[in-house]
């Protein structure tokens, strides 16, 4: 691990290979768990707001999911996160005729619809921030599911940073990135 501003970096973000592999996990990551995509306590507001214009991009089973649960939920140990489909998949997910399962709120944003991208969560997967009181830690979070992931991260020669670039931007700002591609070039 190496410190990096305000945040503790472990050496897998560095050192792990990753490219999203949809073809063959078809998505799985917005289905798979006991719980929705973790949400920061500023996407609720932006989730309220936008949830009209993210609405047409969802599934009924999801609309009714939202409009039943809320646009997030809390879980009993304070976690914010959004709300699950019958205990299954993000209500948020919406599924191509071949089963891939795809993001609604991504889907909005793409056709201009919303501004918003979607959960930071997503948006930074495999990698996982955990806030604390001086500092957030970015760790690599290593998940079967992905492992066609990882796997075609190799054959590209694509490290998990690299692949997470706009992410990484998005959470923690351009000059935090720089720095971080520095620390990786002369990373042994």
């Amino acid at each position: 691990m190496f410190q990096l501003g305000k945040t503790i970096v472990s050496d897998d973000v560095l050192e792990k290979d990753f490219v999203c592999n949809l073809t063959a996990c078809k998505g799985v990551c917005c289905v798979a768990g006991e719980a929705g995509a973790p949400l920061e306590q500023k996407e609720l507001d932006i989730l309220d707001k936008e949830y009209e214009k993210v609405k047409p991009y969802l599934r009924s089973e999801g609309i009714e999911a939202i409009e039943a649960q809320g646009t997030w939920i809390e879980r009993e140990n304070g976690e914010l996160e959004t709300p699950l489909v019958n205990g299954a998949e993000c209500a948020y997910t919406t599924f191509k005729e071949d089963g891939t399962a795809l993001c609604g709120i991504e889907a909005a944003y793409r056709d201009g619809a919303t501004s918003f991208y979607k959960p930071i969560s997503c948006h930074l997967y495999p990698v996982r921030i955990q806030e604390y009181t001086d500092f957030k830690a970015v760790n690599y979070h290593k998940w079967q599911i992905c492992d066609d992931a990882c796997t075609l991260g190799e054959e590209l020669g694509v490290p998990v940073y690299k692949f997470l670039k706009e992410a990484l931007v998005r959470k923690f700002g351009i000059a935090w990135y720089e720095e971080l591609e520095e620390i990786a070039q002369n990373f042994s």
